[in-house]
C-alpha cells in the first residue's frame, strides 16, 4: 500500500531541504508518494507539487499584511485538499507561519505532523516553543541547542542535524571553486548576499552597494560577486548595480554555495546564508534590516531578547562575527567592519578554526537521521 507524504516548503533553502528528505524517505519508506508545495528541486525528486514554493516566500508582519488575504485564501484551499485525501504524515519545513496553522488544523484531524526546521524561539517569543508543540507532534531540529528548550515544554524535539553541513566539504577547496565560477587570477574575491527576498534587497541592496564602493576605493584590487536567489531579485539588484556605476559586481544565478566556498570574505544578510558561509569556511560580516513598523513591533512588545542574531554567533555563543543590524546598518559601518576582517589574517585565521568545529558538530547525516525519525514515528502510530 502507498505511503502518502505531503510536505510543505517555503523559500529555497526549504526546497533544498525537501529535495534531500525526500530522497532519504524513499530508502526507509519506498511506497510513498510526495505531494504539496515545494519548489524546483523537490519537484525533480518527483513530488507533485500543487503550488510553487515562492508563493510562501514573504517576512515580517509589514510584508506579510499585504499579502494576508492571498496567504489565507491559499491555506484554506490547501487544508482542504489535504483532508479530502488525509496522508499518513505531514511534513512542514521551516515556513512557520503558513505550516504551523495547518499543522494545527491536521493534528486536530487525526493526521501526523511534523515539523522540520524550528523557528528561531532561541532568538525570540522562547514561549512559542509550547503553541508549536500544540500543532506538531515531533519536531526536527537543525541546531543542537534547540530540543532542550523544548523539553522544558514538554515537546518531542530531536537534533538531526543540519544537511547542508553534509553536503559542505569540512575544507573546500577555493581555488576549484574559483575556476568554476570564473572567478580564478589575481585580487581578494568578496561575496555580497543582501538576502533572497524581494523586501531584503530593497532594505539592504544598496547599503551594501555603497559600502562596496568605499570598500573599493581603500582596496582597488577588490572583486565582488553576488549569487542571487531568482530572476526577480537578480533584476532588481542589477538596476541598482547599474545606478550605482562604479562597482564591479558579477551576478550569478542562485550557486550561492559555490560563490561562498569561491569568496575570501563576505559581506551578508543574517539568515541561512550566514551559516552557510561558516560552512563553506569564508569569514563574514553580518547585517540586517527589518521594515520600521516590523522593529516597532518587535522591540515594544519584547519579542526578541537576545544579545547575538546570527546563526554563526549563537553556535559558538560568542560574538565570533560582527553584527552591523538595523540603524547601524550604513555603508560606511559595514565598509569599516569588513576592510578590518581582510586586514587581519588572525582574526580570519579565528572565524576559520571556529567554523570548523561548529561544521563537525553539525554533520550529522541529516536527512538520514530526519527520515528515520519520520518513518519510527510513523511506526508507533499517530500519537
Amino acid at each position: 500500500m502507498t505511503t502518502q507524504i505531503v510536505l510543505v516548503a517555503g523559500e529555497a533553502s526549504g526546497d533544498r531541504l525537501g529535495a534531500a528528505l525526500i530522497q532519504s524517505l524513499r530508502a526507509v519508506l519506498p511506497d510513498c508518494d510526495f505531494s504539496g508545495i515545494g519548489g524546483p528541486m523537490m519537484a525533480d525528486e518527483g513530488m507533485d507539487c500543487w503550488y510553487p514554493a515562492s508563493d510562501l516566500a514573504l517576512m515580517g508582519f509589514a510584508e506579510v499584511v499585504g499579502e494576508l488575504p492571498r496567504l489565507l485564501r491559499l491555506r484554506r484551499q490547501f487544508i482542504r485538499r489535504v483532508l479530502s485525501r488525509p496522508p499518513a504524515c505531514y511534513i512542514g519545513i521551516d515556513a512557520p507561519d503558513f505550516n504551523l496553522g495547518v499543522e494545527k488544523r491536521l493534528k486536530r484531524a487525526g493526521i501526523t505532523t511534523i515539523q522540520y526546521v524550528s523557528p528561531s524561539v532561541w532568538a525570540w517569543r522562547r514561549g512559542r516553543a509550547r503553541k508549536i508543540g500544540r500543532s506538531a507532534d515531533l519536531v526536527l531540529t537543525l541546531f543542537p541547542f534547540e530540543p532542550a528548550i523544548y523539553r522544558e515544554f514538554d515537546v518531542d524535539a530531536r537534533f538531526v542535524g543540519h544537511p547542508t553541513a553534509d553536503q559542505i566539504p569540512l575544507h573546500p577547496d577555493k581555488p576549484a571553486l574559483r575556476q568554476q565560477l570564473g572567478l580564478a587570477g589575481s585580487g581578494t574575491t568578496v561575496a555580497v548576499l543582501p538576502g533572497s527576498r524581494m523586501g531584503e534587497i530593497r532594505r539592504l541592496g544598496q547599503i551594501f552597494l555603497d559600502a562596496c564602493q568605499i570598500m573599493s576605493r581603500e582596496m582597488p584590487d577588490l572583486r565582488f560577486v553576488s549569487p542571487c536567489a531568482s530572476e526577480a531579485t537578480r533584476l532588481e539588484f542589477q538596476r541598482m548595480v547599474d545606478a550605482t556605476g562604479e562597482v564591479d559586481m558579477q551576478l550569478l544565478d542562485g550557486r550561492s554555495l559555490e560563490c561562498l566556498g569561491a569568496a575570501d570574505a563576505a559581506l551578508l544578510a543574517s539568515g541561512t546564508a550566514a551559516l552557510e558561509a561558516l560552512l563553506c569556511k569564508t569569514p563574514m560580516v553580518v547585517s540586517y534590516r527589518i521594515s520600521p513598523i516590523t522593529h516597532w513591533i518587535v522591540h515594544t512588545f519584547g519579542l526578541m531578547k537576545v544579545e547575538r542574531y546570527s546563526l554563526p554567533n549563537a553556535l559558538a555563543d560568542s560574538p565570533l562575527v560582527p553584527e552591523v543590524m538595523q540603524k547601524q546598518a550604513t555603508p560606511e559601518n559595514l565598509a569599516t567592519e569588513m576592510l578590518t576582517l581582510l586586514r587581519s589574517e588572525d582574526r580570519q585565521n579565528h572565524m576559520l578554526q571556529q567554523f570548523t568545529l561548529i561544521h563537525q558538530q553539525l554533520k550529522q547525516d541529516a536527512s538520514r537521521a530526519a527520515a528515520a525519525a519520520v518513518a519510527e514515528l510513523l511506526s508507533r502510530g499517530n500519537r
